[in-house]
């Protein structure tokens, strides 16, 4: 399954406070020569540094990468104020500000912040309504009301508005979530370590469904891999490791047997030196041969 996508790249970036400097290098690695900086979100990491500053500063320090959450922790961060966020980020970029969302994780951890404690039921419908309360407070509306279970909006004011149409991707797995998905938001953010290849057909059939029945086209609907592993200079047959050449044929068959569109790259400790061979070697492999193929028919 080829969707008929752009192949799109990006560096996976950790907010270590002990590697703030590391993380702007790989903004400027990154800035110009790949679409995305994904920064993962923990707030109740003690050794993180808030993630929705940082983009900040990245987006600051570059002039074309877009950057966005890889995905936001939804029940640390209210969603009304979330959409004020994104916006003032996007508005502040010129537009280089993308929405990775997820259900939340590590329970106990956001607890311990002062979050809500849900169930797995109460976090999808809580992802579920954010989405809607989030793009209500984009709208442009005078006034906006929305009654949910966990978020209500009563006639607040909405805005700003964004300097473009922030996509809502979705860091999500089962098959519910990810048939609303299809209908309700613009992308799909998967990991490989929590969903390998061989798992994601199942995954995007369940999308497209989901979209056939709102009367999208499924194709309209990014589909964006984290990929942890590393690039080296001997072959290898363990999954996300081994040459250029293997990394070339691995992606190539993601996006034209698989339907996969974008790639972020995670490297162990955001290593730069791998970084930098999966922004300067991979990724214009993969653009040329992904092109080389659906030429080919």
């Amino acid at each position: 399954m080829d969707y008929g996508r752009p192949v799109e790249f990006g560096l996976f970036v950790t907010p270590s406070a002990a590697a703030l400097e590391n993380c702007f290098a790989l903004a400027q690695l990154a800035d110009g020569r790949v679409e995305f900086l994904g920064v993962q979100d923990h707030p109740y990491q003690q050794a993180f540094v808030d993630t929705f500053t940082l983009i900040g500063s990245l987006l600051e320090r570059t002039d074309q990468v877009r950057v966005f959450p890889d995905v936001a922790n939804l029940p640390l961060r209210p969603p009304a104020v979330l959409a004020q966020a994104a916006a003032t980020l996007d508005l502040l970029s010129g537009g280089r500000f993308e929405l990775g969302l997820g259900a939340g994780a590590f329970w106990p951890a956001i607890e311990a912040m002062g979050g809500p404690a849900r169930t797995p039921g109460e976090a999808a419908g809580a992802l579920k309504e954010a989405v809607e309360v989030i793009r209500l407070m984009w709208s442009g509306e005078r006034s906006v009301r929305f009654s949910g279970e966990h978020y209500r909006l009563a006639g607040v004011h909405p805005g700003p508005r964004p300097a473009h149409d922030i996509g809502i991707w979705l860091g999500v797995g089962g098959p519910k979530l990810l048939r609303h998905l299809g209908g309700h938001a613009d992308g799909w953010a998967p990991s490989n370590s929590f969903f390998p290849p061989e798992t994601l057909p199942e995954r995007h059939a369940a999308i497209d469904d989901g979209a056939r029945a709102a009367g999208r086209d499924p194709a309209s609907i990014r589909r964006l891999y984290n990929i942890f592993g590393s690039i080296d200079d001997a072959r290898s047959d363990e999954p996300f490791h081994g040459t250029v050449e293997q990394w070339t044929e691995r992606l190539t068959g993601l996006v034209v047997e698989t339907g996969m569109d974008t790639f972020v790259f995670g490297a162990e400790d955001d290593d730069y030196a791998q970084c930098r061979r999966f922004v300067e070697e991979v990724a214009p492999a993969v653009r040329q041969r992904v092109a080389e193929v659906r030429a080919g028919g």
